[in-house]
């Protein structure tokens, strides 16, 4: 079975969030995809099958923990491969994934022989409110930090485009002197209505997260870069359809650069998210999990 490794929000091999992308893959079960994930050790792997038309595919997305109902660093890098596979020599593409959390279209632009830019469809941002009864200086504690590192112009609040963060506003240079110290996170993000934690640096526009054991960093996460676009705007941060660029990875030495923009529509926020993706390399499995 063939693979594509590409890297995602990044136009520089061997920086950004790397990804295997599975293209034909419908014959393996969620169990061999799990093994094969686990066997090549990406923070996220993605299985395609056809799903009808050329542009419209089945896609499953598994980490080393679980499988996940929806990502951004494997739907635009999935859509990137099928562009590059599919894409006739095509500037544009329009890709529709079946996801477990539902349907949805990616567009695609051509950069280069190898090299493409992705955005995710406009999403719509919930805000979940401010947490109760939790101290700065609590939040702080779960990931080494003092009360002091907080960036108290702007709160604590979860947002969701369809997983919950917590975003954790800190000062300048607390991003570097991070780390989960709570290897319970999970429950303590519970208590308060999310299911993951970002910590933002607004004013140098750059993020850290982990997963909730902080056993490893992610080099960026589209998920969480859509909350971050929506509380920007929210709060002043980001202007109505401005673009602005959201860093992440360089701690673990794979810069990212996440592209983001957010408008107000009927009521609420839309957001946007999107990014380069490079398509370093392919693979074969000579031999597939039992």
């Amino acid at each position: 079975m063939h693979f594509q490794l590409v890297d995602v929000f990044t136009s520089t091999p061997y920086r950004g969030n790397s990804l295997s992308v599975f293209p034909d893959a419908g014959g393996l079960s969620a169990g061999q995809m799990t093994q094969i994930t686990g066997e090549l050790r990406q923070f996220e792997s993605i299985f395609l099958s056809p799903a009808g038309s050329q542009d419209h595919w089945r896609a499953r997305i598994f980490d080393l923990f679980e499988e996940l109902d929806f990502a951004g660093h494997p739907v635009l890098g999935a859509a990137s491969v099928l562009h590059h596979q599919h894409g006739d020599g095509e500037a544009h593409g329009r890709w529709t994934l079946e996801l477990a959390s539902g349907a949805l279209t990616v567009e695609t632009e051509r950069r280069g022989p190898n090299s493409f830019y992705a955005v995710l469809p406009d999403m719509r941002a919930q805000f979940l409110g401010e947490p109760s009864g939790i101290s700065r200086a609590q939040v702080a504690s779960w990931f080494s930090l003092l009360v002091d590192d907080s960036d108290t112009r702007l709160p604590l609040e979860v947002v969701s485009t369809g997983l919950r963060y917590l975003i954790v506003p800190v000062r300048n240079g607390a991003l570097a002197r991070a780390r989960i110290a709570d290897r319970e996170l999970d429950v303590a993000l519970a208590e308060v209505g999310a299911q993951y934690a970002y910590l933002l640096d607004a004013e140098a526009g750059e993020g850290r997260h982990w997963n909730n054991d902080g056993v490893v960093e992610d080099a960026a996460t589209g998920s969480a870069a859509g909350c971050v676009a929506a509380y920007l705007h929210r709060h002043g941060r980001l202007g109505d359809g401005q673009n602005s660029e959201l860093r992440q990875g360089r701690f673990i030495n794979r810069p990212s650069r996440i592209s983001i923009s957010a408008k107000s529509i009927d009521g609420g926020v839309q957001v946007r998210v999107g990014g380069e993706v490079v398509v370093v390399g392919s693979g074969r499995l000579d031999v597939l999990p039992s």
